[in-house]
């Protein structure tokens, strides 16, 4: 757990100093700054994404897991507890309007709205820093190789990975970034507690694809912020469990196509 703590530490550092420097960014600039999270964010989701192995896997996950994940509405769920949030931490009660008619990264930027602080971009910077920060390969084998082997190299190079793009985010999204430490220290932690029990179902085979199904959540925020296009990231969470599934089931699968001839 320790290496974890680390992590959420670096995580919370470099929030702090990006928003110190958000404060100084004049309007102009917001752009750049954005362009520059967006891109880096596009970077990192397909060197992850293209690590797949077996793309109808991640295709069906990531259908399957958007539809169930629309139809409970995580997006929106997560909005409600980015407005809680800050509602709890800020001074400023800012007036929101309903879930449902939260605008898009790119009306909000074409608007010229200088609203920085709303609880929009308060939710929105909570979900895609949880997303970046733990559902990359680095935090699955890291917290795996801490809580098996005591060796925690993985995680503590992540955390200074995550401090770097910690500044980059709240710089372009603001202060919901450093309660993602909260998303680290529950996702690691549990992973390395439970990793004694979980090693004997985990494959490379599902590492890989976790991985790949992550990087696919990770290219989608980086459409967001370069107002490419809309997507409600977290109703893909879901994908995460179907990945497993599938991954559990690719034996039965392989039997079935040997009887097959396929």
């Amino acid at each position: 757990m320790i290496a974890t703590i680390v992590n959420c530490l670096a995580v919370i550092v470099g929030s702090l100093i990006g928003f110190g420097l958000r404060s100084h960014i004049k309007n102009e600039y917001e752009t750049v700054v954005y362009d520059g999270a967006g891109i880096t964010t596009i970077v990192i989701g397909l060197s992850m994404a293209l690590t797949s192995k077996q793309i109808i896997y991640l295709a069906l996950s990531l259908i399957i897991g958007g539809l169930l994940g629309t139809r409970w509405n995580i997006d929106g769920a997560i909005l409600k507890f980015g407005s809680f949030l800050e509602h709890h931490t800020q001074r400023k009660k800012v007036s929101l309007p309903p879930i449902e008619q939260v605008p898009s990264t790119a009306q909000v930027e074409q608007s010229g709205d200088s609203n920085k602080q709303s609880s929009w971009d308060f939710g929105h910077g909570f979900l895609n820093a949880s997303v970046l920060f733990c559902v990359g390969a680095m935090s699955l084998v890291g917290s795996f190789k801490a809580g098996t082997e005591g060796d925690y190299t993985l995680i503590l190079t992540k955390s200074v990975l995550d401090g770097f793009m910690a500044i980059l985010m709240t710089a372009a999204m603001g202060p919901g970034v450093v309660f993602s430490a909260l998303s680290i220290l529950i996702y690691q932690g549990l992973l390395t507690l439970g990793a004694v029990y979980l090693k004997p179902f985990v494959s490379p085979l599902m590492m890989s694809e976790l991985s790949a199904v992550g990087g696919a959540m990770v290219l989608m925020i980086g459409f967001n912020l370069l107002s490419l296009k809309q997507i409600k990231t977290a109703n893909f969470l879901p994908a995460l469990l179907v990945i497993v599934v599938l991954t559990l089931l690719d034996p039965v699968f392989l039997q079935w196509a040997n009887v097959l001839g396929v």
